[in-house]
């Protein structure tokens, strides 16, 4: 069963809690916890960094899509799963809700995936 998802803040409002840098969080920081919100997934320190550095739009679609395809692969067993979409792909560890790491469609060309139980085409 998909997890009901609150919507992402918009782009404004999102940079305008990084121009004020609540606490002296980083922009790592308050990524991951936006992301964190909208999806119900959580996004470990290092996947965090990569959608950052490799400029990854996180859509409210994409979080749907991405929590959706989690869920499905929840539901066959997988314990880490490969989803894989037009924007890139994202390792996510099931049980634990977790997106381990991200890349971008540039990135995935000639690459290995490992550690993976299972793939999920979005």
């Amino acid at each position: 069963m998909i997890r009901n998802i609150n919507p992402v803040n918009s782009a404004g409002q999102l940079q305008r809690e990084i121009a004020t840098n609540r606490a002296g969080q980083n922009f790592a920081d308050i990524l991951k916890g936006k992301l964190d919100e909208a999806s119900g997934l959580q996004f470990s320190r290092h996947a965090a960094q990569r959608v950052e550095q490799r400029g990854m739009e996180i859509t409210d679609s994409l979080l749907w899509n991405l929590s959706g395809a989690v869920e499905k692969a929840r539901s066959k067993g997988a314990r880490d799963v490969a989803v894989i979409g037009d924007s890139g792909a994202f390792i996510v560890n099931v049980p634990n809700n977790v997106v381990v790491t991200a890349m971008d469609r540039e990135e995935m060309k000639d690459n290995i995936f490992t550690n993976i139980d299972s793939a999920v085409i979005i």
